[in-house]
């Protein structure tokens, strides 16, 4: 843990609790082995963040779009005056 923590300006212990925070919402995962901690990321914990983002992706493309085509339409309407 404390190799994990090197490059961050940060004490240990509050390191330490922002892992066990990560650690409590299953985005990573720790085994003990004697003295040393192993942390790994579980990326299937973001799977439902990844397909909320995907949503709103589509969603604000589409407002996007309807957008452009408004704007496009009051250009040509301008154009025509």
């Amino acid at each position: 843990m404390s190799e994990l923590a090197e490059p961050f300006d940060m004490a240990l212990p509050s390191f330490l609790q922002h892992l066990r925070m990560l650690e409590a919402s299953e985005l990573v995962d720790s085994v003990k082995r004697g003295r040393v901690r192993t942390y790994r990321l579980t990326p299937a914990a973001l799977e439902p963040a990844t397909d909320w983002l995907a949503a709103q992706r589509s969603r604000w493309e589409r407002r996007l779009d309807q957008l452009d085509r408004y704007l496009e339409h009051m250009d040509e309407e301008e154009d025509d005056r």
